[in-house]
């Protein structure tokens, strides 16, 4: 009986040593990630390749299938498990090459030419352009407030600017994003001729963001352009100063056929639940202005790293850990919408999932899908990662390539960078590698693989 009672007794001593070597080893692993990817890291090196070799990476394109190729290569050299490839039909919107928008013959200032591109997936307006006279909204209760007899043959102007006080500034994105996305519907649904959209930016400056839109099929398809935040503000002014404002605007956008194109995947197999999967990805197609650095080139080689890394230090997981390489999440997301119908037809069980699709800058957190005890996991690492600059783990949010998984539970997280830049440079010609950080892409690598290596050591 005493034995026993000396037993029970020294039950909370063990536990305690137990959990302090638990601990300090993780410890000692978390500092090995980030001392092997801030002194052997290959990631920069990658997305020098990808960025300034390859280019931009639109969806149906050489590049993209350049890419593909790339990565499936990339994956090989590092000797993972298995690396092989998904087949998906991909849209295929080319830009065309002439993209002009002027004021026409101005009563005050005449002719004045405005720096625009065309919003992704919008039909082209054809050689002879579209001109008319322009008015400006906000939102689209104004537009159902003006309705048909102010708007049709009218060329509609969409000014709804960012919320310049939300400190994170994909708030402020998520508050002005629809009317580029379903604006030129809903201006054609009252019989407008083409629609004007102000960037989706966080500055003032001369360079027009593109972005995807959908039409919806019931509603005429009409050409959609994004002008500069300069030259939106330049055109309100003109708008308010001047009764019938005429516009003009050329695209030569089009849709072709659907092209055949592929997910990119590489595993680690799993030693003791193969059958498990963790997944690490970002999206491999980006905008065809700029090179796509920060979105989503740096996601990608973020989520082969983690993966080489796990291989070069030794490391054998317990859950298999896949780096998927995602194919159209610009104009269409039918990468990760693939992803998840093989997974689920191949009765795959998916415990979590990591995407890195915010840029390349200093990493600062995690955001989560996950309920109350999965919050309480995370913050229970903070003490391990807050070393690293991993601090916010209570934002909302995953992923748009992983987010079909979360029909079958898988718990959804995403890589919080610094989010004050990303703006400048989102969907521009502006997203190019000479704007990316060594050292921060590095550190995003290094603690996605943290956070991957405590989810496989203690689950969810």
């Amino acid at each position: 009986m005493k034995i026993i009672k000396l037993i029970f007794l020294s039950l909370p001593f063990f536990y305690s040593t137990l959990a302090l070597a638990q601990s300090q080893s993780d410890k000692d692993m978390i500092k090995n990630i980030y001392d092997f990817e801030l002194t052997k890291g290959k990631s920069y090196e990658m997305l020098d390749y990808l960025s300034n070799q390859i280019g931009g990476r639109l969806s149906g394109s050489p590049q993209a299938a350049a890419a593909v190729e790339w990565s499936r290569q990339q994956m090989l050299k590092f000797g993972f498990d298995t690396v092989y490839l998904q087949e998906v039909m991909v849209p295929h919107w080319v830009r065309g090459e002439q993209e002009v928008a002027r004021i026409v013959n101005s009563k005050r200032i005449g002719s004045l030419d405005m720096t625009i591109c065309a919003i992704g997936n919008s039909v082209g307006t054809g050689i002879g352009g579209v001109s008319a006279e322009i008015i400006e909204v906000k939102n689209f209760e104004e537009l159902e407030q003006l309705g048909k007899k102010n708007i049709e043959g009218k060329i509609v102007f969409f000014n709804r600017a960012f919320d310049q006080t939300q400190i994170h500034t994909f708030r402020a994105y998520g508050g002005a994003v629809d009317q580029r996305v379903f604006g030129a519907s809903e201006a054609g649904k009252y019989g407008a001729l083409g629609v004007v959209v102000r960037s989706m930016a966080s500055n003032l400056d001369d360079v027009p963001h593109t972005g995807t839109l959908v039409y919806k099929n019931d509603l005429p398809k009409i050409p959609a352009v994004a002008i500069s935040t300069l030259d939106a503000e330049t055109l309100s002014k003109a708008i308010k100063a001047e009764k019938g404002l005429q516009f003009y605007f050329q695209t030569q956008s089009e849709m072709l056929p659907d092209v055949l194109s592929y997910n990119v995947v590489a595993e680690i197999k799993g030693s003791q639940n193969p059958n498990e999967y963790i997944v690490v990805g970002g999206h491999l197609d980006s905008w065809d202005l700029g090179d796509g650095a920060h979105d989503d080139g740096a996601g990608c080689v973020q989520s082969i790293e983690v993966l080489r890394i796990m291989r070069e230090l030794g490391y054998k997981p317990k859950h298999s850990i896949r780096a998927v390489m995602f194919m159209n999440e610009e104009n269409g997301s039918r990468g990760g919408i693939k992803y998840a119908e093989l997974a689920k037809a191949n009765n795959e069980k998916h415990i979590a999932a990591l995407e890195s699709d915010s840029g390349g800058f200093s990493p600062r957190g995690i955001r989560s899908t996950g309920n109350d005890s999965v919050k309480e996991k995370l913050i229970s690492w903070r003490p391990l990662l807050e070393p690293y600059g991993l601090y916010d783990f209570l934002q909302a949010g995953g992923g748009a390539d992983i987010g079909p998984l979360a029909e079958s539970g898988t718990v959804l997280f995403g890589l919080f960078p610094d989010s004050q830049r990303y703006f400048n440079y989102h969907h521009t010609n502006s997203d190019t590698f000479d704007k990316i950080n060594k050292r921060e892409l590095e550190l995003g690598a290094a603690g996605m693989t943290s956070l991957i290596y405590l989810i496989d050591q203690y689950g969810l």
